[in-house]
């Protein structure tokens, strides 16, 4: 057996098509109609209760039990399409900017059928960074909380992004 994808259940197929595309650079690979896959390994499915044969009113709107995460090497950069994207469209934020105490910028913001999506500073360019500025491996390590050989994998260049 092999794990193939994660759906969810959207109202509108065209809204959140949309928001995907425009704020995520998501394209779509596949599309039935009322059920599109995006490249990065998500679908989005319209009439889920029809689907699964249940109640229109079990779906359950901002159960802020799972999110989907993605992460960009320039942070500031999202910030702005962001910022142009809510000139157009409402977004709702779980949280607006921070940073964590790992050192990764994130925000994270409700699709339009309030699904969390977690948007984060590359952890690599993280350690890229305090180990160009010239901390060890072992004190990098420390600071962004994460485990030696990641680090170690980073600076040897064996840790690359997609």
């Amino acid at each position: 057996m092999k794990y193939v994808i994660t759906l969810l259940a959207v109202k509108d197929i065209k809204i959140s098509k949309k928001f995907y595309e425009k704020l995520f650079n998501q394209h779509v690979v596949c599309d039935l109609g009322k059920n599109i896959t995006f490249d990065g390994g998500f679908a989005l499915q319209e009439d889920f209760p029809w689907l699964l044969d249940i109640p229109e009113n079990s779906l359950i709107k901002k159960s802020n039990n799972m999110e989907l995460y993605f992460e960009v090497d320039d942070f500031d950069e999202f910030l702005k399409k962001l910022e142009e994207y809510e000139k157009y469209e409402k977004i709702e934020y779980v949280n607006k900017p921070k940073k964590h105490e790992w050192q990764q910028r994130v925000v994270r913001i409700y699709d339009p059928d309030f699904h969390i999506i977690e948007v984060g500073e590359s952890m690599i360019l993280i350690a890229k960074r305090y180990l160009n500025e010239g901390y060890s491996i072992e004190k990098t390590a420390e600071i962004i909380q994460h485990p030696v050989d990641f680090v170690k994998m980073v600076k040897e260049n064996h840790c690359h992004k997609n």
